[in-house]
């Protein structure tokens, strides 16, 4: 066999094994390309939330997805008996003939309105079907079909009264208890545009509410309240409570700030950011402190207070600091005065007690510890959630002796009077908050008014 003979069979060879690599990367590839095409995942559907009950006029939302070939139809529609509405019947775009989807997630929002629907209360079902861009069961794609059972619900929840007395001081507390006629996803009393939030399981009967609920300082006579409550299909309920308003005349105060007092206690706040540039004397830095400072940390205060146990811990009337004489009261209208001119004016949303330097504080009444940290002009602070909404707080120690949830009963010893935060001497600031709203201390170390206001009510709420 010649050498010219030699090299065509070799290259006869390397022919064929290289179109058989090619042959085989061709079917690799078609086998590839076949089962991406004919993937066989179905897509999801979730209701976001979850929906058990539908009222009058409401929004049904979800999200549809398909991470694969993609969404290619959505189809959802509402059944009661023989009546099927259909809510909502989208087609997703492709990328052209035989291509894959060019949506792999949809967020629904299905608005339905029960009336115009020609539905009606009871039970119906909402039915959804989705189909995706695979080329499986003949071009028709996966399909995942699902079923909600719902309730149809559009008459609002019955709202009793059932506490017959609401006495109320300006900047003091109350106590309501009411009945629903149907379980509920919100409740509570409006006191103008506050909300105060209801809670049930104190009483044996589940469909029975207590609240606390509050009049700050600011609000007078014509200040509006009402129980509101929404039930799970978004039917919302009102009823006003009878009530009487005593006003207050609060007093008025002048503090006078000293250039010796800011440069002791200034250097105390420089760890605490201030809102905008940075002020340029003391007291302009002073005034940064007492007002814009004072703001962050009442925001905080209505955070911890956000977050309350579904249950009474206290008992009786609250404990004052032993031997203490109050040196400021509740709601105390206050001016600062440097060099003769007003620079400053804040509300006193507590009651200061001075007792000897660094006496033992004990805690008013039973609760658990919510907060026990450095808190801005309030210096070293404790506050206590004694149940349903209720909280003490205690300022400007010497030393925290508590850290955050711990339970601590009436008179155990949290900490020492002190000088801490903005404060001219040593002493307590005590105060008592509803939901954040700060009250009048002296109703609650009132034995009379408790058993008036919140005791006899919930013993009997008729009373």
């Amino acid at each position: 066999m010649t050498n010219r003979e030699k090299g065509t069979r070799k290259y006869r060879r390397i022919s064929y094994v290289l179109g058989g690599v090619a042959i085989a990367v061709v079917i690799v590839g078609i086998l590839s390309f076949a089962l991406k095409k004919f993937e066989g995942a179905p897509p999801e559907f979730k209701l976001t939330p979850p929906v058990e009950s539908i009222g009058l006029s409401q929004t049904i939302q979800g999200v549809a997805r398909d991470e694969n070939s993609g969404l290619k139809r959505l189809w959802i529609a509402l059944l009661q008996g023989g009546n099927e509405v259909v809510l909502l019947d989208k087609s997703f775009e492709s990328t052209g003939w035989l291509g894959e989807g060019m949506v792999h997630t949809h967020k629904v929002s299905v608005p339905i309105h029960v009336k115009e629907e020609g539905l009606s209360d009871g039970a119906a079902i909402l039915r959804v079907n989705l189909s995706d861009y695979s080329y499986r069961n003949w071009w028709d794609g996966n399909r995942t079909y699902q079923e909600f059972p719902v309730v149809i619900d559009t008459q609002p929840p019955t709202i009793e009264i059932l506490s017959r007395q609401h006495n109320l001081n300006q900047g003091g507390a109350g106590l309501a208890v009411y009945s629903i006629s149907e379980p509920v996803d919100s409740t509570g009393m409006w006191v103008g545009d506050q909300f105060f939030k209801g809670y049930n399981g104190y009483f044996q009967e589940v469909n029975r509410y207590v609240v606390f609920f509050a009049l700050s300082h600011a609000m007078g006579r014509d200040t509006q309240l009402h129980i509101s409550a929404t039930d799970r299909a978004g039917n919302t309920s009102k009823k006003g409570i009878y009530h009487y308003i005593n006003e207050k005349n609060f007093p008025k105060d002048t503090l006078r700030v000293s250039d010796g007092f800011l440069r002791q206690k200034l250097p105390e706040f420089e760890p605490f950011p201030l809102p905008g540039p940075p002020p340029d004397s003391l007291v302009e830095k002073f005034v940064a402190i007492n007002r814009d400072l004072r703001v962050i940390n009442y925001e905080t205060i209505q955070e911890v207070c956000k977050q309350s146990n579904p249950e009474k811990y206290w008992e009786g009337v609250f404990l004052r600091l032993p031997g203490s004489a109050r040196k400021a009261g509740f709601a105390d209208r206050r001016r600062y005065v440097y060099n003769g001119k007003v620079v400053d004016n804040q509300v006193h949303l507590g009651i200061d007690l001075a007792s000897t330097a660094q006496s033992p504080v004990p805690a008013a009444n039973t609760g658990r510890v919510c907060f026990a940290n450095d808190l801005g002009i309030y210096g070293k602070t404790v506050i206590i959630d004694h149940g349903l909404s209720l909280f003490s707080m205690y300022s400007h120690l010497s030393r925290v002796d508590v850290t955050p949830e711990e339970m601590v009963s009436k008179g155990d010893i949290i900490g020492l009077t002190g000088t801490s935060g903005m404060a001219g001497g040593d002493h307590l600031h005590f105060s008592m908050l509803v939901q954040g709203t700060f009250v009048d201390p002296l109703e609650w170390w009132d034995e009379n008014w408790i058993n008036h206001n919140i005791t006899n009510k919930l013993a009997d709420p008729g009373a």
